[in-house]
């Protein structure tokens, strides 16, 4: 059986003219508020207060930033800002003092900072390599 498989998913259809159903609601929220901002206040007023709101149904409607929506940029911009930020590293700041300071401290023993390789853990880790190259390799399965 043959089945078609649909093409050109990922572009939206254009409804109104050259516009998608969701350039043109952008378009319409953001002139249609400078219209009823026209209606209410004389006209200075009006484009004082509905011109922005136009312009950004425009830059909704029309404007990409990397091939991405502006309402996607904004959308993104609004939850970097709002939401919590979790630092992993951050490197500090050493004042020439403190390199001193450090560099006095480095002169003890490093192999107090080192894992003690007792005899018991090298058994352990000798044994789990035995076992993981038994499973593993073809000669040991005969």
């Amino acid at each position: 059986m043959r089945f078609q498989v649909p093409q050109f998913i990922e572009i939206e259809d254009k409804i109104f003219g050259p516009l998608t159903i969701t350039q043109f609601i952008y378009l319409a929220g953001g002139f249609g508020f400078l219209g009823a901002m026209a209606l209410m206040l004389p006209i200075w007023a009006a484009l004082l207060v509905g011109g922005p709101v136009a312009v950004l149904g425009l830059g909704l409607a029309f404007y990409k930033v990397n091939d991405r929506p502006l309402i996607t940029v904004m959308e993104h911009a609004l939850n970097f800002y709002l939401k919590g930020k979790l630092y992993i590293w951050r490197k500090d700041k050493v004042k020439p003092e403190e390199i001193a300071e450090r560099a006095d401290e480095r002169d003890e023993d490093p192999a107090q900072f080192a894992p003690a390789a007792t005899g018991n853990k090298i058994k352990d880790l000798a044994w789990s390599l035995d076992i993981h190259e038994s499973l593993y390799t073809d000669k040991n399965q005969k």
